[in-house]
């Protein structure tokens, strides 16, 4: 499996920027796909997870009603728009595949090389 994520860059506070993911390898239709990010000295976080459907999405608190996720299985892609943006969101966006969820916890099983996304206040 290959996740390639791309869109990431500089945007002012308040901007929007959308990211993509590419998935290869296999077909991943019934896998939960989504979103995490990593800030400088953070931990991985999650960000956002779309099941295989599309009918069931997932967000962090801190990304609820600004960040939009979908996901088009034709193409193998996932997709993230980020409205409202502010310089918190600043963090490596990577895309994930064969997501699980341990309580409120979320887990990726594949990984995407991550995009940069720096908003500026």
């Amino acid at each position: 499996v290959q996740l390639q994520a791309s869109g990431g860059g500089l945007v002012q506070a308040g901007g929007s920027l959308g990211l993509s993911c590419a998935a290869s390898g296999r077909t991943l239709l019934r896998s939960v796909m989504g979103w995490f990010r990593q800030a400088p000295g953070s931990e991985r976080e999650f960000v956002t997870g779309i099941s295989w459907s599309g009918g069931d999405t997932y967000y962090a608190d801190s990304v609820k009603g600004r960040f939009t996720i979908s996901r088009d299985n034709a193409k193998n892609m996932v997709y993230l728009q980020m409205n409202s943006l502010k310089p918190e969101d600043t963090a490596v966006y990577y895309c994930a595949a064969d997501m699980t969820s341990y309580g409120s916890t979320w887990r990726g099983g594949y990984w995407g090389q991550g995009t940069q996304v720096t908003v500026s206040s």
